[in-house]
């Protein structure tokens, strides 16, 4: 059986010290505070998401508009999910959320899009999950064993924007490219 590195008495004296800190211990490997203006970057980048999505669900017209649009619902859905996700993460660390509607675009990573085409709708929601994609990679190399639950956190909603820009691709593959604008 392996020694522990802290005998457990210290454990348990510094567990009693510091319970203000909530999970964060002297364990914790990360800087804390880049860490939570990273995950609010993430947050806005979620919230943003869910918006595009959202607009695109209700002003998706013509005629592949309604399997698209379905999509598009969904998405938005699991992207509502991601910021609650991230938000609660935030709190865990003893953060705040920043929910605040006049900076959210400015710390997203994604851009918010109000096509009126269907397929540049599906493009934009396309080059939003592989800026997500390509971001919460290099967040989940970055934190490393610093802050492994933040790090799983993050490679959670990597593989569902990975299935979301798969849908999109299979989308795209589906609409005839020389259409007339619906």
């Amino acid at each position: 059986m392996a020694d522990f590195l802290t005998d457990i008495t210290t454990l348990r004296e510094r567990a009693r010290r510091e319970m203000e800190k909530g999970p964060v211990t002297e364990a914790y490997g990360a800087d804390l505070e880049r860490v939570l203006q990273v995950l609010n970057e993430a947050l806005a980048t979620e919230i943003v998401c869910t918006l595009r999505y959202k607009r695109h669900y209700y002003t998706a017209s013509g005629l592949y508009s309604e399997p698209v649009a379905a999509e598009f619902l969904e998405h938005a859905a699991q992207e509502q999910e991601h910021a609650d996700k991230v938000a609660q993460r935030i709190v865990q660390l003893g953060g705040r959320p920043d929910f605040n509607p006049e900076t959210l675009t400015q710390r997203a990573h994604a851009d918010y899009d109000d096509s009126d085409d269907l397929v540049d709708m599906i493009k934009e929601d396309l080059v939003a999950e592989r800026v997500a994609i390509a971001s919460y990679t290099e967040i989940a190399k970055w934190l490393g064993d610093g802050d492994p639950t933040t790090r799983r956190v993050f490679e959670d909603l990597l593989a569902q924007e990975e299935e979301h820009a798969d849908d999109l691709r299979g989308l795209l593959e589906r609409i005839p490219q020389d259409r007339k604008t619906d």
